[in-house]
């Protein structure tokens, strides 16, 4: 498996193709849906004025992202009383959810690589291309043994959003992944889709 350091540099990310298993290394960044669609509404589109700590938080998460990677990740975390954070559960949310904001958000922020499970459309497809950046899928329904590959969490942002949604920022060593979207237009659940569509078409027909 190729070993690859976080933040990640334009010319790695056009070497990686769909297929290709990766163990992720560094610093990342978790967020969902809240987390995307303020990024959008305060900072992208700028639809809404910044409130609270929404400026401090953003300049805080600016370096973060820069060749950054952003994980569709609600993770269960324990001492959250006494702030001693450690995740105890870490699998990672349907991507799809995103496919509104993603190519956006990774294009402001310069973000190179954005990790989670079943893949996205076509406008995150497209930016993928355009920005560069590509997604990395995650293994579903391995919470537990995924969280084994944080070493540990070096904050949070914007918990007022929930455990879930806040931005948790967190150390991971040799995090598994397989590249399913490149920068070079290849998808591997765009393939699957057409193949399963063909045999399902194939199906009716004979029905």
């Amino acid at each position: 498996m190729r070993e690859i350091t976080i933040p990640i540099n334009d010319e790695t990310i056009r070497s990686l193709k769909v297929g290709e298993p990766v163990l992720l290394s560094g610093v990342m960044l978790t967020g969902r849906d809240t987390v995307h669609k303020w990024m959008i509404d305060t900072f992208i589109k700028k639809t809404r004025e910044p409130q609270g700590d929404d400026l401090e938080v953003y300049e805080a998460i600016k370096p973060l992202l820069e060749g950054g990677v952003i994980y569709h990740c609600g993770p269960v975390v324990s001492g959250l009383d006494t702030k001693d954070y450690k995740f105890v559960a870490a699998g990672p949310t349907t991507s799809i959810r995103e496919e509104p904001y993603q190519a956006d958000v990774m294009k402001h922020f310069h973000a190179r690589g954005v990790m989670g499970k079943g893949g996205m459309g076509p406008k995150t497809l497209a930016g993928c291309k355009d920005v560069p950046f590509v997604y990395f899928h995650a293994i579903g329904g391995a919470a537990s043994y995924i969280a084994q590959s944080v070493q540990k969490v070096l904050g949070v942002y914007k918990l007022d959003f929930g455990v879930p949604e806040a931005m948790w920022v967190i150390e991971v060593k040799d995090f598994p992944v397989v590249v399913t979207m490149d920068s070079h237009g290849g998808s591997q659940h765009a393939v699957i889709e057409q193949g399963s569509k063909k045999i399902l078409d194939e199906l009716l027909a004979k029905a």
